[in-house]
């Protein structure tokens, strides 16, 4: 059974950092890309970053130099390293792993960024 397990949000100020972690397990984690997704309450999911599995990334113009992503495939753990954070950035932050037969969803960790 895949399971995505997310952690590390919570409540910051703006300008503070945060490091949010997804362990995967159940799948061969080291095949497929990963993505950090997220949803603030009345908008849709938007895509943060992704993630192929040799370390190409792609980041969002609204993240673009403040959020990174990465993996450490031997750990089977993808990261999102969020700098300079903005209320806006308030939102359920979800990873996903794509594979050719469909996508898997961690449940989702909270962060919020606020004085």
């Amino acid at each position: 059974q895949v399971q995505l397990v997310e952690s590390g949000g919570g409540l910051v100020q703006p300008g503070g950092s945060l490091r949010l972690s997804c362990v995967a397990s159940g799948i061969i984690f080291s095949s497929f890309d990963m993505a950090w997704h997220r949803q603030a309450p009345g908008k849709e999911r938007e895509l943060v970053a992704t993630i192929t599995p040799h370390g190409i990334t792609h980041v969002a113009d609204s993240v673009q130099g403040r959020f990174t992503i990465s993996r450490n495939n031997v750990e089977s753990t993808g990261y999102l390293q969020m700098n300079s954070l903005k209320p806006e950035d308030t939102a359920v932050y979800y990873c996903r792993i794509r594979t050719t037969i469909r996508d898997y969803w961690g449940q989702g960790t909270q962060v919020t960024v606020s004085s």
